[in-house]
């Protein structure tokens, strides 16, 4: 199920938007040579993980914001599935990231800018819609879209 930002039914007396912390950690990978994507994990309103890309320091291609806050998370609570818990991502997940989020049975994928090259969820790949996928999270786009897409944009630009 994809619910555009636009199109979002969420009640805005109960949701609170978590991107802002994401948005640091992008900030802080951005700052250490990573590409800026910052991941954070909720439950009921409380920050349980959050990391940003590491790929570069750790030497580590799986080391993308989602994958290492899905980690940290399953960690923090002790177990391998993270049903009830919301993801906020700067970037649209990348097929890998997408799988893993299915695979951690996240509740919700609330993501910042869109990416048609690499993306996993609306483009690509399209991971939550294969019949493989044994979950599909509620899918939210457009999160502090333009910001993240900011980030991004200088992050590159100054590697050119």
């Amino acid at each position: 199920m994809r619910k555009g930002a636009a199109a979002q039914q969420v009640n805005a007396m109960e949701f609170k938007s978590f991107m802002k912390e994401a948005l640091q950690e992008a900030r802080n990978a951005g700052s250490q040579g990573e590409v800026p994507v910052g991941a954070v994990i909720v439950r009921k309103g409380v920050i349980v993980a959050q990391a940003g890309n590491r790929t570069r320091e750790l030497a580590d291609p799986t080391a993308h914001a989602e994958m290492l806050v899905i980690r940290a998370a399953c960690i923090a609570v002790g177990s391998q599935r993270l049903p009830g818990y919301d993801l906020y991502v700067t970037l649209e997940p990348c097929a890998m990231c997408a799988a893993a989020i299915a695979a951690a049975r996240i509740n919700r994928l609330y993501y910042g800018a869109s990416d048609p090259k690499s993306g996993g969820v609306v483009h690509g790949a399209r991971v939550f819609e294969h019949k493989q996928s044994h979950h599909s999270p509620q899918v939210y786009d457009g999160i502090a879209a333009i910001e993240s897409e900011q980030l991004l944009r200088k992050f590159f630009a100054s590697r050119r």
